[in-house]
């Protein structure tokens, strides 16, 4: 049986407030969630390898190769707020 007190005390550190009715609740369905692990616990897994990664992956970045870059004039030939060979932005606080 859950007690009243460790459902308040998962409450505190989860940062929630619970009402009375709502402690009674999350206590039954604290029971609920370990009744089901102690189910799990009982599972037979003789002889199954665990499965660390069940989807193969595999890298899918491009190799990083240096390429030229832009020139600054060709960077800014299409900008409307540009000054000074920059990109001109909104006044910042």
């Amino acid at each position: 049986m859950i007690s009243e007190e460790t459902v308040e005390k998962v409450a505190k550190i989860a940062r929630i407030e619970l009402s009375e009715p709502e402690k009674k609740k999350f206590s039954k369905d604290m029971e609920d969630i370990l009744s089901a692990f102690k189910k799990l616990e009982k599972a037979d897994v003789s002889g199954v390898e665990p499965a660390f990664q069940p989807i193969e992956t595999k890298d899918v970045l491009r190799e990083d190769v240096e390429e030229p870059c832009m020139s600054q004039e060709d960077a800014l030939a299409n900008a409307v707020h540009k000054e000074d060979g920059f990109f001109k932005g909104p006044k910042a606080m």
